[in-house]
């Protein structure tokens, strides 16, 4: 079931693109970068997927209503 809205995508995958450059500049290192690496991979599926399996025990989407 897909519950993730277009604009939450774009969030999502925008908070992907600021982790990896973060990293890539060397602002972030050690146990931070491997948490918010961890962090990323969740968020780029959930981007992908258009899914996110948080919002599912509370009923919460962000996809807006079929037409």
């Amino acid at each position: 079931m897909k519950n993730v809205g277009t604009l939450d995508r774009i969030v999502r995958a925008a908070a992907v693109i600021a982790i990896a450059a973060a990293y890539g500049l060397g602002l972030i290192g050690g146990t931070l970068a491997i948490v918010l690496g961890v962090v990323a991979v969740v968020l780029l599926l959930t981007s992908l997927t258009s899914t996110c399996p948080a919002y599912m025990p509370f009923g919460l989407s962000t996809r807006g209503k079929a037409r």
